[in-house]
């Protein structure tokens, strides 16, 4: 694991990473030419994948207004946040409640720089550098502190992330979720999802380009099954775990996710 002191501060235009990636699918201005010519690769194989970022998107701001709207939450901690773009966790979230208080954490000092100018007025919002699988770096973390109380319920966001680590049996998906929920009062929630295909042959080719696109920054594609196990003892919230663009959608109208050869798959936990 990269610990929070060992992250690199530098940005190579040159290797494509999952946050500019993600942002160019998003419509966003913050990539290379790198980032947007492995889209292109993606593309020929996946080409689902802009759809899919989109409604990836509209399910975070969703879950967020649910989550502050309807259960009262006034405290987010994001793993992985990636560039902003509009409507943003703390966008949501304090648009229900001025006071709500969020902590983005992303290894991409990308994220970092634009970030930070985003909310250089806002101080009920940062966002610091650290390793998703960081678990102590990110709680511990001064700015964390100040903001976030952990006797209190909590949001914790994993959303579309989990397929940028490996299995492993101390930093894997699972180690991290052990990890965060230990450290949650009761009544605290897990937004997770990742992306995910039955199909061998997708899962296979995303994960091994993505691995060599990114210069190995990148876990690898899972099942549904993968993600069920992420939620194990935790009270899965209506309607259950789901592709996302159908998780509670505003209107019948919404899009959705329109091919299946991947889907971002996840969905909404409640600590007991």
């Amino acid at each position: 694991m990269e610990s929070g002191n060992r992250l690199s501060t530098q940005i190579d235009p040159t290797v494509p990473t999952a946050a500019r990636m993600y942002d160019h699918y998003l419509g966003g201005k913050d990539n290379y030419a790198a980032d947007r010519a492995a889209c292109e690769e993606l593309d020929k194989v996946v080409p689902s994948t802009r759809p899919l970022a989109l409604n990836n998107r509209r399910f975070l701001q969703r879950v967020v207004g649910t989550l502050a709207r309807d259960f009262g939450i006034r405290q987010f901690v994001d793993h992985g946040s990636g560039l902003p773009t509009q409507n943003n966790v703390h966008q949501v979230a304090q648009a229900v409640d001025p006071e709500s208080r969020v902590v983005y954490a992303d290894n991409d000092p990308m994220v970092l720089v634009h970030g930070r100018a985003l909310l250089e007025q806002d101080e009920r919002t940062v966002v610091i550098q650290a390793d998703l699988r960081d678990t102590e770096g990110i709680f511990g973390h001064p700015e964390t502190q100040r903001l976030i109380d952990f006797s209190q319920p909590v949001a914790v966001l994993f959303n579309s992330v989990f397929h940028c680590i490996p299995d492993s049996d101390t930093d894997g998906p699972r180690a991290v979720v052990r990890r965060v929920t230990e450290r949650l009062a009761p009544g605290s929630y897990l937004v997770m999802c990742q992306l995910v295909s039955e199909d061998e042959k997708v899962r296979d080719f995303v994960t091994d380009f993505m691995a060599q696109a990114t210069q190995n920054h990148w876990g690898r594609v899972r099942q549904e099954k993968d993600v069920a196990a992420l939620f194990e003892g935790l009270e899965i919230l209506e309607p259950g775990l789901v592709e996302v663009s159908t998780w509670r959608p505003d209107t019948d109208v919404a899009p959705r996710q329109l091919t299946q050869e991947w889907i971002e798959f996840g969905g909404l936990g409640r600590l007991p």
